[in-house]
């Protein structure tokens, strides 16, 4: 087994981890091995054994101690790897191979003839053009210009789940990476590669055009930046990502960036760019899995990227909390060509800005009155510039024709006045009008002005159920339609007033 030292990467029975201890454990005999796992489920502590620290963690109870030994498999270099993983050994023979074909589960041989003449052509690394060596545990670099020698033609390369220490030292050892000048797709996915040690990478590799950092648990992207590279593309899946600003500060000064894929990080919001942080070169980007929930973020996205193209986006709360939703992205973003996977056709455009418009006009025709363009102005702002393209919608005619459209749309519900925190029976119950299209906030403003519930009081409404249970109607669905939520004529809701 090759020598062990702290900071050796290491698989252990198919796991990866990187040793942060060696030597001897109180009350125990031998030696140990301190190890972060690369998976945190599969540590059992942070490094403290019996109120002792050996180690430390970056992520909590992602540690073990395991014995040295011949499970323990420090990698092979690049090369070992590579051959490893497209040469397979000549059978020294020109006749007829038995060879069971795989799908067939061992229930099909054929014969075939020459197959060493086939595996010559197929051995020959200098033709390889894109290389995959995923889980091929590679753990350092080769003797110099030995990849260059062997491989020089690689276009595509793939490294994740590795073993190699240190980015910083690879990329010094100019050999090596001599062999990547025409690299132009690199994977390192669930490698734990910084975004510092990834830009130590890059000036070696300089066609690269697209680059995936996923799973590598990374909290933020600051750092000096690389504005000298091709880059078009990166990937940065199922990261910790969460300040919008701070990625941005970074990935702005990519000149060729066009795609940038975030699904699966922890955004919860996208605040408004300045005039100098727009970036009208990226035209595809993927937020899906994330934690936005409010239409204000899709509205600054639309700010970031004014030639935003290709968006997905779906598994966040404004998104899954409204029907509607695809509508509403769509009006919201003029340049979208693909929502989610699906082509925009200009049908589709027009009928979700014209659907946009005559629901901001039902959304806000009761609690509005003469500020109705200043409140639109700050909540929608394509109010104006599609009222341009398509005309007013026939909601905002005078309120006396309105209420004549209107009416047989509303329904009522039974408003309990409660005076505590917590809903009960009441005779006190007050009949209120409403359309199914208001939302929960809108709502919840009206059933305030109604209640005449003092500023400096506090207020939560409660539906009752058909179970004769009551249900706390919460701020996070106040983006909701009421029948969405499920009120309907006859509802009855619980009013809860309480001193705060």
């Amino acid at each position: 087994m090759q020598t062990l030292s702290v900071g050796t990467r290491i698989s252990y029975l198919g796991d990866l981890a990187t040793v942060k201890f060696i030597g001897a454990v109180d009350n125990t005999t031998g030696t140990w091995l301190g190890v972060e796992w690369d998976d945190p489920s599969r540590g059992k502590h942070d490094g403290v054994k019996d109120g002792k620290r050996y180690f430390s963690c970056r992520i909590p109870n992602s540690g073990s101690f395991i014995r040295a030994s011949a499970k323990v498999l420090c990698g092979v270099s690049f090369l070992e790897g590579l051959s490893s993983k497209y040469i397979e050994s000549f059978h020294g023979t020109n006749t007829q191979e038995k060879v069971i074909l795989g799908s067939s589960n061992g229930t099909i041989e054929v014969e075939a003839v020459n197959l060493d003449k086939i595996r010559g052509k197929i051995s020959d690394l200098g033709r390889l053009r894109e290389i995959s060596l995923e889980n091929e545990l590679i753990a350092r670099p080769d003797s110099p210009g030995a990849i260059q020698r062997t491989c020089p033609n690689i276009r595509g390369l793939d490294l994740s789940r590795s073993l190699l220490p240190t980015w910083g030292t690879l990329a010094k050892i100019s050999q090596m990476l001599n062999g990547f000048l025409h690299l132009l797709e690199l994977e390192l996915n669930d490698t734990l590669t910084t975004w510092q040690q990834f830009q130590e990478i890059i000036p070696f590799m300089p066609k690269l055009r697209a680059v995936e950092l996923g799973y590598n648990r990374l909290s933020d992207l600051s750092g000096s930046s690389s504005p000298e590279t091709q880059i078009e593309s990166l990937n940065f899946d199922s990261n910790e990502l969460s300040n919008w600003s701070s990625v941005w500060d970074n990935l702005g000064n990519f000149p060729h960036l066009e795609r940038v894929v975030l699904a699966s990080n922890r955004i919860s919001e996208i605040s408004v760019p300045q005039y100098h942080q727009r970036i009208t070169r990226l035209k595809h980007i993927s937020l899906s899995s994330n934690f936005l929930n409010s239409w204000q973020y899709i509205d600054a996205l639309s700010l970031w990227f004014p030639s935003l193209e290709t968006l997905s986006i779906g598994a966040n709360p404004v998104v899954d909390k409204s029907r509607n939703s695809r509508q509403f992205l769509i009006a919201r973003i003029p340049s979208l060509t693909v929502l989610d996977a699906a082509a925009v056709s200009a049908k589709e455009r027009t009928d979700s800005e014209i659907f946009y418009l005559s629901y901001i006009a039902q959304h806000h025709i009761f609690d509005c009155g003469t500020n109705l363009r200043e409140t639109l102005r700050q909540e929608h702002p394509r109010w104006d510039v599609l009222c341009q393209k398509y005309g007013p919608p026939d909601n905002l005619l005078k309120r006396s024709e309105r209420s004549e459209k209107l009416s047989s749309k509303l329904f009522e519900v039974k408003i309990q006045r409660i005076m505590g925190c917590r809903p009960e029976e009441s005779a006190d119950i007050i009949p209120l009008r409403v359309l199914p299209t208001m939302t929960l906030k809108l709502f919840r403003l009206k059933v305030r002005k109604l209640m005449k519930v003092p500023p400096q009081h506090g207020m939560t409404l409660w539906i009752k159920m058909p179970d004769e249970q009551w249900f706390e109607l919460g701020t996070e669905g106040d983006q909701q339609d009421l029948d969405w939520l499920g009120l309907e004529g006859g509802s009855q809701v619980a009013c809860c007033i309480f001193s705060t």
